[in-house]
């Protein structure tokens, strides 16, 4: 496999770090914009380039959608594509899991829904969004999950990470190209540290290369992110990378970097119109006292 992880630098819990992959190296801590069909919005790769972008993100759920995998493996993958040169990450539809819920129904192997465009039916399985990703060809990808929404009760939360976790295992068995693509496992669990703890113990014995941590900014508290990356971060393995997903502002970068993590990836910088910084009042105190 051509991926690995090296861990350089600490500071406290922050990390600094290089990822190799097929398709160059990314140093960490490192922000990922997110082109959601294969491009960032109003950016050209050669513009993405000029901001030093190191990797892209695409949304398998979309892509699927359209122009479709098959379409785009036929291309020669995502990066021929798109034109990308750099390494690239994808998703696996999780988040449309929880984002499209009035369009989908979860069973016990997967996820039946209609699509958002013109409402025809399609099944997503771990074994299927594996599948998919590797047809688009990115450096990283993601098992398939199910991301409870917030708030959520104990008892849906509870259910939820046993289903994530059985997908978990379904999508390594199904994952077929190991030279080529780096497979991430997702830690699920809500707001709840027990329950936290126990899918990162449980990713930990399948031995993903990578954790991604899933479930956050999606409505909870700010304190309640901080807390479980914090908790998260003695529980992980230092030698391999960690990803929070959907997080891109500065404060919460800057917080979360603090806390272990390694990697981010978020729409926001090239969806949210500026609007001024608002900062988070712990990192407005880390930075008074000069901590960061």
């Amino acid at each position: 496999m051509a991926f690995s992880y090296q861990l350089q630098a600490t500071s406290g819990k922050a990390r600094a770090g290089k990822i190799s992959t097929n398709h160059g190296e990314i140093i960490t801590p490192v922000f990922m914009p997110v082109g959601t069909l294969g491009t960032v919005k109003a950016m050209s790769p050669h513009e993405l380039k000029e901001t030093n972008a190191q990797i892209i993100l695409g949304n398998t759920y979309h892509l699927y959608m359209r122009p479709g995998h098959e379409l785009i493996r036929k291309a020669g993958g995502l990066h021929k594509f798109i034109n990308w040169d750099r390494p690239m990450l994808t998703d696996s539809g999780g988040f449309q899991v929880m984002s499209l819920a009035a369009l989908r129904k979860i069973t016990r192997d997967g996820v039946k829904f209609r699509s958002h465009i013109d409402g025809s039916p399609h099944y997503f399985t771990p074994a299927v969004a594996i599948a998919i990703q590797e047809a688009l060809g990115a450096d990283i990808i993601m098992s398939f999950d199910e991301c409870p929404p917030y708030p959520a009760t104990r008892d849906y939360v509870e259910k939820s990470l046993k289903t994530t976790l059985r997908w978990a295992e379904e999508g390594l068995r199904a994952f077929t190209n190991h030279e080529n693509q780096a497979l991430f496992g997702i830690v699920q669990g809500g707001i709840y540290d027990d329950l936290r703890v126990k899918s990162a113990l449980a990713l930990m014995e399948m031995d993903f290369p990578g954790y991604s941590i899933g479930g956050l900014a999606v409505g909870e508290e700010k304190d309640d992110m901080f807390r479980l990356t914090k908790l998260l971060d003695d529980i992980l393995p230092r030698e391999k990378p960690r990803y929070l997903m959907g997080v891109g502002t500065p404060s919460d970068l800057l917080i979360n970097v603090g806390n272990g993590v390694d990697m981010f990836g978020a729409v926001m910088p090239t969806r949210q119109r500026p609007q001024g910084l608002h900062l988070h009042p712990a990192w407005q105190d880390d930075r008074q006292s000069g901590t960061l």
